[in-house]
């Protein structure tokens, strides 16, 4: 393991000012999203869309600092035949890759989910290295309801988290540790913060174990926020206060980034709780976003499926990156929405 280069990736993923674009939803979640647009979801109209995405030039080069693959994407070409891994490293964007498997249910754990995708995954890692990827991104799923998260939960999921991250830099490849606490039940900001730090604790104790080298890694938590069904939603400062406090407490300086996922807020909710983090003073990693969600829903809304409409897409795209790219250094004003607008 080349650590000094490992560094120097991570280091890049979360350069001021730029962030991951997480464009490695699976088949399923990519048919919902195009569900929504009125877009058949095959191969050819998924290629597409994301060719659009890694040809916008402006995002690409200016605000984007890496891309997450799914499987599929990696491998594809786009429609005159050049790799869509290679328009991400011409763009000057690192190419990442999703390795796990989705979940499974946790037995003896009602309700509770385990990542699967160990299995092979050494092999893969090689295969995915041999085509380009130099990070990869592994999501773990734990969920807040009554009586859960179990700390069997926590522990096996952290686990899991930890044995990815190893054969990862073993491959020489920066692994992207994602322990997601979803925000999809009526808990308040409070009952997040408690049971986030409670999962950052035990991965951050796993990884230690497994010898995970915590300088060639790069952090994908949740913000500290209410969840949504919850009668009282967190002000934007709250949520930055709480989630900064929380991070300080749970994550070792050691790391080079942390890029928060967007876990269904809103663009613009997600882009000012970002916004918001930096104005509260120095901090010991780099802080950006490795949106979803809160990057594509307006392009592809632009674009609809339409060849005409790629222009578009692409202006639509350009602007959440800008924004988000801005709110990653504390320079968002929610007067350019308007703007743009």
């Amino acid at each position: 393991m080349n650590l000094t280069e490992l560094n120097r990736i991570a280091t890049a993923m979360v350069a001021s000012g730029k962030g991951i674009l997480a464009a490695d939803e699976s088949s399923g979640t990519i048919k919902k999203r195009f569900d929504a647009i009125g877009v058949e979801s095959t191969e050819a109209n998924r290629r597409d869309y994301r060719e659009m995405l890694f040809r916008s030039k402006e995002a690409m080069s200016q605000y984007i600092s890496g891309v997450i693959l799914f499987d599929e994407t990696i491998w594809q070409d786009a429609k005159d035949g050049t790799p869509l891994i290679r328009l991400i490293e011409e763009s000057g964007a690192i190419p990442g890759i999703k390795v796990d498997e989705g979940t499974q249910a946790l037995p003896m754990c009602p309700g509770e989910l385990v990542t699967v995708g160990l299995d092979k995954l050494a092999e893969r890692l090689k295969k995915y290295y041999e085509r380009g990827a130099r990070f990869a991104k592994w999501r773990a799923v734990i969920d807040i309801g009554s009586g859960i998260p179990s700390m069997t939960a926590i522990s096996v999921n952290a686990h899991a988290l930890a044995r990815y991250a190893a054969l990862c830099q073993a491959a020489q490849i920066v692994p992207i540790v994602e322990p997601e606490v979803l925000m999809d039940g009526d808990h308040d900001i409070d009952r997040c913060l408690e049971v986030t730090q409670r999962v950052l604790n035990k991965t951050f104790q796993e990884l230690r174990v497994q010898r995970v080298a915590l300088e060639g890694m790069v952090l994908k938590p949740n913000m500290a926020v209410a969840g949504k069904k919850s009668a009282k939603q967190a002000s934007v400062e709250e949520v930055a206060e709480k989630t900064v406090r929380m991070l300080k407490a749970c994550v070792p300086a050691a790391v080079p980034g942390i890029a928060f996922l967007s876990g269904g807020q809103s663009d613009e909710e997600a882009t000012a709780h970002l916004n918001a983090m930096h104005k509260l003073g120095p901090l010991p990693w780099g802080l950006t976003f490795s949106y979803g969600r809160a990057l594509q829903a307006a392009p592809q809304k632009a674009w609809s499926g339409k060849a005409e409409n790629v222009a578009a897409g692409q202006r639509a795209f350009s602007h959440r990156a800008r924004m988000n790219g801005l709110a990653a250094k504390g320079e968002w004003t929610n007067s350019l929405e308007k703007k743009a607008a």
